[in-house]
């Protein structure tokens, strides 16, 4: 879930009550990840999901007998997924259950308005209340902290989600399937085409559409790290953005659709204009997984969004002690 507090605002306001479960703590293996998290409604379904199964069954029940009590409540409970539960997982998960009513409303609109503005961290405790106190960080926190803090009733928690920026270059037929590939994964994608009236009447929410006489310009602009997808009508035109893509050593996944003669033709071509071996490296042509040979426009769509997970994986993941 990218927007939870939202998720809990329009649940207060339509129906007064609404339950979170967190998890908090995860101890060997697991169905979910520390941050994952459910919106539950009263008498009216959740959204979002900790990883299904007997937890997740467990754990509803909980959410729903908080709902019925007079005042909101919060627990904290730690569940040994094996023995307890059935779950051939393993491991053990300590999820924090916590309810709200009208009267946490404006609470509710302030940490839905800090996470539509960015993902953010907040320090979190239990008060001697039974309720979760919350304080927003200006900066990140130790990951290491995250673990020891939940045993101590003081936990680390993360809201929102940084979307990895994607440039998507070209509004055709595969560029279109992209866009809807990419419409619920974590991205979000500049979608840039030369065209006029090439952009459909509806576009994702995660989808900004640009039309521009200058697609080049959108690379310059980019933030650093973000990916460039490039799949626009023109030859030319492809190899001018990947040129100017791939002088900004700064920038993440590169790739141009095509084939290996394209790509070869390409390094030609880029080595006349001073773009260096190293630099030419970089490039992933043809794009999409290499296992996948069906050239259908949503079949190639998603083997890229495949890929462009695996990258955004790989770009959030710290480095091993022998790197």
């Amino acid at each position: 879930m990218q927007l939870v507090w939202r998720r809990i605002q329009e649940s207060l306001e339509k129906h007064r009550r609404a339950a979170l479960i967190s998890v908090i703590r995860v101890d060997g293996s697991a169905p979910r990840e520390v941050g994952a998290r459910m919106v539950v409604q009263q008498d009216a379904g959740f959204f979002g999901t900790i990883g299904g199964g007997r937890l997740e069954y467990e754990t509803l029940a909980v959410a729903e007998t908080a709902l019925s009590a007079e005042t909101p409540v919060a627990s904290v409970r730690v569940w040994p997924l094996g023995p307890n539960l059935g779950q051939c997982c393993g491991g053990s998960v300590t999820t924090l259950v916590e309810t709200f009513d009208a009267g946490d409303l404006d609470r509710v609109r302030g940490l839905a308005a800090a996470e539509e503005a960015g993902p953010f961290v907040s320090i979190s405790r239990m008060t001697a209340q039974g309720r979760v106190a919350r304080e927003i960080l200006d900066g990140d926190v130790d990951t290491a902290e995250d673990g020891e803090a939940a045993v101590k009733q003081r936990f680390v928690e993360r809201f929102g989600e940084a979307r990895k920026t994607v440039l998507l270059f070209g509004a055709g037929h595969v560029g279109r399937a992209v866009v809807l590939a990419l419409s619920q994964l974590p991205f979000s994608v500049r979608w840039i085409d030369t065209r006029e009236d090439h952009f459909p009447d509806y576009v994702p929410a995660n989808v900004t559409p640009v039309r521009t006489d200058a697609p080049e310009r959108e690379i310059d602009a980019a933030p650093r790290g973000a990916f460039a997808v490039i799949m626009t009508h023109s030859h030319p035109l492809d190899y001018s953005i990947a040129a100017a893509a791939l002088r900004r050593a700064d920038l993440g996944f590169v790739g141009l659709i095509g084939s290996a003669t394209k790509r070869a033709r390409f390094a030609s071509q880029a080595k006349n204009l001073g773009i260096s071996e190293q630099q030419i490296a970089r490039l992933v042509c043809p794009i999409g997984l290499p296992d996948i040979r069906d050239k259908e426009p949503g079949v190639i769509a998603a083997g890229v969004a495949a890929q462009l997970l695996i990258e955004r994986e790989r770009d959030s993941r710290p480095p091993s002690p022998l790197e």
